[in-house]
């Protein structure tokens, strides 16, 4: 009997302990959590104070200077404005290297991701007109410019078509500022010696063969704020005026990029006006906006 109870109570202490080491163990583990988060709490504030410049405690107010630049936090501060510094100097750095550099060369700057640029374009072609003369004649101090102005382009009809621009007395008006591609072509039908050897002679006192012919291209520009037009490029060939009863048959092309203002105009002038082939698959002229 007395052994009985001695196994009881035996049983009831270690009940006892096992029950107190569970109490025990979950206070710890709610003590412990409940420090975790404060310190969790106060590092995330220590954080935002060191990004603020701001002090957690009013001790650190009496730090002197090299206290405060040797603590942590005040390092941590230092490198952040130093990375944030450079990182904006670069940029800074890097967009005003742009906008200079599209000053100096009048480069239009690109248009935002998705704008489309505006349809700006022409291709105009020769063709005989039969009440005018497909050239502008007159002299070189009264006009300007060099060579003969073409005045016959068709704008309309057959593979010549305007987008937004306008063909006015042979000259492509452009509408929109603007690096445009300006491309030329010009045909030439020079007739035989037999044919032209007497009136070349009567003219000029040599023969076909001993004077030769020049060739010449001209694009021009014309702006409204400036007299007098502005030559953009040309194209030249020497040629010898062909022998036999077969005429010679010669092509000028040249092509190139101008940066244009609203209102400019562009034109083509050309020498031997009168040996030129105004075939529209063989004579044209055009332009159109790139960027």
């Amino acid at each position: 009997m007395a052994i009985s109870i001695s196994l009881q109570c035996l049983g009831l202490v270690i009940l006892a302990a096992i029950l107190l080491q569970t109490i025990t163990v979950a206070i710890s583990f709610i003590y412990f959590n409940k420090v975790l988060n404060t310190m969790k709490e106060s590092f995330s504030r220590s954080s935002v104070s060191c990004l603020i410049n701001a002090n957690l405690h009013s001790g650190l107010e009496e730090s002197t200077a090299e206290d405060r630049k040797r603590s942590p936090c005040s390092q941590v501060t230092q490198q952040l404005h130093y990375h944030i510094e450079k990182t904006m100097a670069g940029r800074f750095q890097k967009e005003i290297s742009s906008a200079m550099r599209n000053k100096l060369t009048g480069v239009r700057p690109a248009l935002s991701p998705g704008v489309p640029l505006p349809k700006v374009a022409a291709h105009v072609t020769g063709v005989v007109s039969p009440t005018d003369s497909p050239v502008e004649e007159g002299s070189r101090s009264s006009r300007g410019y060099l060579g003969q102005r073409i005045r016959a382009w068709e704008g309309q009809r057959g593979l010549s078509f305007l987008q937004n621009m306008e063909l006015r007395g042979g000259e492509l008006l452009v509408p929109t500022a603007g690096l445009y591609y300006i491309y030329a072509q010009t045909y030439f039908r020079l007739p035989s010696t037999e044919e032209s050897e007497g009136e070349a002679k009567e003219e000029t006192g040599l023969t076909r063969e001993e004077e030769g012919a020049e060739l010449v291209q001209y694009i021009y520009r014309k702006m409204s704020s400036y007299t007098g037009p502005i030559l953009l490029m040309k194209s030249f060939r020497s040629a010898c005026w062909p022998r036999g009863q077969e005429p010679g048959l010669f092509s000028l092309h040249q092509a190139g990029t101008a940066y244009l203002q609203p209102a400019d105009r562009l034109f083509i002038t050309v020498s031997n006006a009168s040996a030129m082939e105004m075939d529209g698959r063989a004579s044209y002229f055009g332009a159109f906006l790139v960027g």
